[in-house]
């Protein structure tokens, strides 16, 4: 099993959720977040004064998935996240140990799947 994180730009949100779920996911969790990377923020004019914003709004998705859809449901993120410019996000893909659903007690690859 593994962990799928990407951090995507808000626009781009509603394109790889259903990429995703068009990859095999079965449900995942959406955060929004604030970074910086390249991107270094931006300057923006409020009541004409001039600031600058080092923090931009980033969209964070977390997707536990099963290692035989791992780089399907990557390419898909990749894929429906890029705009070819600068900040379009990461993802990153870490090892699962163990996953249980609370309710029925179910664990692993049972817990994650349908």
């Amino acid at each position: 099993m593994k962990m799928i994180v990407a951090i995507i730009k808000p626009s781009r949100l509603d394109a790889v959720l259903d990429a995703v779920t068009e990859a095999g996911a079965s449900g995942l969790t959406v955060t929004e977040v604030r970074g910086y990377g390249r991107q270094k923020g931006k300057t923006e004019v409020y009541r004409g004064a001039e600031y600058e914003v080092k923090l931009l709004p980033k969209v964070k998705l977390e997707i536990a998935v099963t290692d035989a859809i791992v780089d399907t449901v990557v390419e898909a993120i990749v894929r429906s996240a890029n705009s070819s410019k600068i900040g379009d996000g990461k993802v990153f893909v870490l090892d699962l140990e163990q996953a249980l659903r609370i309710r029925t007690g179910e664990t692993d690859a049972a817990a994650i799947t349908g």
